[in-house]
């Protein structure tokens, strides 16, 4: 397909077939796709011009492509390459064939806590990383955590990203409602801390098998329960994971743990590798068991035989 690179200059995309369907986005739908010129298989979000125009996000859409290009990370999801349509913008990236966080939470229910320090571990580095470069996500959730073949992290989806140096504060309430911090569902002001109230509803979830609050109909709804939560760990977790939930799910963001030296000194991360490198150097049991399980209960998938999203010339 021959379409103008956004942004950039014009190039050759040899995708030539649409495999399936991965997910819908914040801004658009993941599709995964073979690039027959490099013999690989992609994931491209596919994001229709008229919604961007509708949405008043053309801002958006070029600060999610200026963040992907500027990261390059272990742990993070990183741009393969952009370009647009007639009717569409493209933002393509590797595939992940393991499928995201919440898949396979949904299937396991609750992990192990050696589980958890390594997933959390992988996120606090990711996390400190994109604060450093002053880039503030604003939708981690399990769902925007992909899995590589080993079974690691890959943060995924800059849709809501943007780049917020050190003491501006943003407004825009956004995210996914039962990730948001208080000072998000408020209406701000609100900085890179937000970030890690989301890492502490996600460790939550992934060591109880449930959302410390179910979902709201809106933000003022949300922000009630919120308010109302005590978000006391279950007496079954150690003592220090408990202590870990408690100074993530702290109401004041001030207080809220986020340096990287209080994390690798923290009684939960006793004895962890804080080595992006050693961390990866081991695959992850509960994710390729639950891989495997999986592949043996698929059916051959079908490919898209036609979708109008401008991947083919007229």
């Amino acid at each position: 397909m021959k379409g103008s690179a956004w942004p950039g200059s014009w190039k050759l995309i040899n995708i030539q077939e649409i495999l399936g369907f991965v997910a819908k986005g914040s801004f658009g739908t993941v599709l995964k796709v073979l690039d027959c010129g490099r013999e690989k298989v992609f994931a491209v979000k596919v994001v229709p011009k008229v919604e961007v125009l509708r949405r008043d996000t053309l801002k958006q859409c070029k600060e999610e492509v200026s963040i992907q290009r500027q990261v390059s990370h272990p742990f993070v999801h990183c741009l393969g390459d952009s370009w647009q349509g007639q009717r569409h913008l493209f933002i393509m990236c590797t595939y992940c064939s393991t499928g995201d966080l919440y898949a396979l939470w949904a299937s396991s229910g609750r992990f192990a806590e050696a589980t958890i320090r390594l997933f959390a571990a992988e996120l606090v580095l990711v996390l400190g990383y994109l604060h450093d470069l002053g880039i503030v996500h604003r939708d981690v959730k399990m769902e925007n955590i992909l899995l590589d073949e080993r079974g690691h992290l890959k943060l995924t989806d800059f849709g809501l990203s943007r780049h917020l140096r050190r003491g501006e504060r943003a407004y825009t309430i956004c995210g996914t409602l039962q990730y948001m911090a208080p000072e998000v569902l408020s209406g701000g002001p609100y900085s890179h801390s937000a970030d890690w109230w989301s890492l502490g509803i996600l460790l939550f979830t992934l060591a109880t098998g449930k959302f410390p609050v179910p979902p709201e109909r809106d933000h003022l709804a949300m922000l009630a329960s919120v308010n109302r939560c005590s978000y006391e760990s279950p007496s079954s977790l150690s003592r220090g994971l408990s202590l870990l939930l408690s100074e993530l799910l702290c109401r004041n963001p001030l207080r809220r743990l986020h340096y990287l030296h209080h994390f690798k000194s923290h009684l939960f991360f006793r004895g962890a590798t804080w080595d992006a490198e050693l961390l990866q150097k081991h695959p992850v049991d509960v994710v390729l068991a639950a891989r495997q399980a999986e592949q043996a209960a698929l059916e051959p998938s079908v490919a898209f035989a036609d979708f109008d999203c401008d991947l083919w010339p007229p």
